[in-house]
């Protein structure tokens, strides 16, 4: 399996102005916005939209479809109301059902026992790819292309082809280059949102030093120190070197790799900035990371959690509020630019159907994507959702400067690997990280592994 498309790849190469979108981000992330209940949409229902679209669905009446996505807890609640206005409006019934990673395989023991769902969405590129080699995934039809061409960027279509034929819809996005804090404990301990990585380990010691661990980490899920070794390469490294390293087209033993890891253990390996220390951050799982930072008072496990946009929805399972109890700032820049990592879950129909193909055009319109916005957690690469729909102004911003940036962004690199070595626990570059975060003394053995499990992942 590929990483991606050629197109995607040569797009990528010219790109070097992620410090754009970065500034973009930077534009008071930090203002008091109103609370998840804050609605900007003039009294709309949450069923409602104001994208002004014009999207017919047609009737399906009798028909029904399954949906599969790894989607848990407050995504999955907030998708199924999505999946609840298809329902209203063509008379289909919809039924999800509950994915596990790596989702390949899941979909793959579906279908040897004959029952494939009809849509799923996939969370990385290189999951769209394989679909399309085991034959599984069907091309977008006409409807679901036309919706695809009015409303995203040429680069979120293209990541969704192979072989330059659509295959995904990118439903979700995800800006994963955000560190939220608990305002109250920056506040006691006269801590300041860092500007650069040095300035990060400033803040740490800050927080250290008034009684509060400073960070938390979900070590437990090992795509969450994906995420933190992305950022810190394509910062330190730069955006070449980064789609090479995503391609496999310099191995994980190269210098660059271990500049990476080295600067990594500089929070990594100090035990006292973790909580639980590594050995508790390993069994500590994402959504966890995040609650325990904004729960406890002004006492909390941790002072800051690394994660995207979408740790708003484990924050809203808290008292705090976004914006003024939770605030982000832009991951810090290690080199000459902040780094700016996208993610994101596009949905790939598995059998051809009409009813499929409207779901899938649906998926693609403004019309769903303006109901999931409003319901805080989520941000959406179609470009024309109204700014208006997200419930505060940190939302705002951050959907702001995704639709800003157009193309210029970085795709998640362990996205873009095969699942083998990018997604899947216990194996490949999930389970290697997790091994330095428990050793991070050992950066050239870290590399040694990532490289052997690359190699047979990318095939030499």
């Amino acid at each position: 399996m590929r990483s991606t498309s050629s197109t995607i790849r040569t797009r990528r190469a010219a790109r070097t102005a992620a410090a754009v979108a970065a500034g973009a981000l930077a534009l008071s992330l930090t203002a008091c916005g109103g609370s998840d209940d804050d609605k900007t949409s003039g009294g709309k229902s949450s069923g409602s939209t104001d994208s002004g679209s014009t999207l017919t669905l047609p009737k399906l009446n009798g028909q029904s479809l399954e949906v599969a996505a790894v989607w848990t807890g407050g995504e999955q609640a907030n998708f199924k109301k999505v999946l609840a206005e298809f329902e209203k409006r063509t008379g289909a019934k919809v039924t999800f059902v509950p994915a596990q990673d790596p989702i390949i395989n899941f979909l793959g023991s579906k279908i040897a026992g004959g029952q494939p769902p009809d849509v799923a969405l996939l969370p990385q590129p290189g999951a769209i790819r394989q679909a399309v080699e085991k034959n599984w995934a069907k091309p977008l039809g006409a409807e679901a292309q036309a919706q695809l061409a009015k409303n995203y960027s040429q680069g979120w279509q293209d990541i969704g082809k192979v072989d330059g034929k659509p295959y995904g819809v990118y439903y979700k996005a995800a800006n994963k280059s955000l560190i939220w804090y608990n305002a109250q404990v920056f506040e006691n301990a006269g801590a300041s949102e860092p500007k650069t990585w040095k300035d990060l380990l400033t803040t740490a010691q800050t927080v250290y030093d008034s009684g509060v661990t400073p960070i938390s980490v979900g070590g437990a899920d090992g795509w969450t120190l994906t995420d933190w070794f992305e950022n810190v390469y394509l910062s330190q490294a730069g955006p070449e070197k980064y789609d090479q390293l995503a391609q496999h087209k310099i191995k994980w033993t190269d210098p660059s790799v271990k500049d990476a890891l080295t600067t990594l253990a500089q929070i990594w390996g100090k035990k006292d900035y973790l909580a639980g220390g590594p050995n508790g951050a390993l069994q500590t799982e994402f959504p966890v990371s995040v609650t325990q930072t904004f729960t406890g008072g002004d006492q909390p496990k941790a002072g800051m959690v690394y994660e995207g946009d979408f740790a708003q929805v484990n924050i809203g399972e808290t008292k705090a509020k976004v914006g003024t109890d939770a605030k982000a700032f832009p991951f810090p820049a290690v080199g000459s630019a902040a780094p700016v990592v996208s993610g994101g879950d596009a949905a790939v129909v598995l059998k051809d159907s009409k009813a499929a193909q409207a779901l899938v055009t649906f998926l693609a319109s403004p019309d769903a994507a303006t109901i999931q916005a409003r319901l805080g957690g989520y941000l959406s690469p179609n470009k024309n959702v109204p700014e208006s729909a997200y419930p505060n102004d940190v939302q705002r911003k951050i959907a702001k400067a995704l639709i800003a940036s157009g193309d210029d962004f970085r795709f998640d690199m362990s996205d873009q690997a095969p699942q083998a070595f990018g997604g899947t626990p216990g194996k490949g570059e999930w389970k290697a990280l997790q091994d330095f975060l428990k050793n991070p003394a050992d950066v050239a053995g870290t590399q040694a592994r990532l490289e052997k499990d690359a190699a047979a992942a990318y095939g030499g």
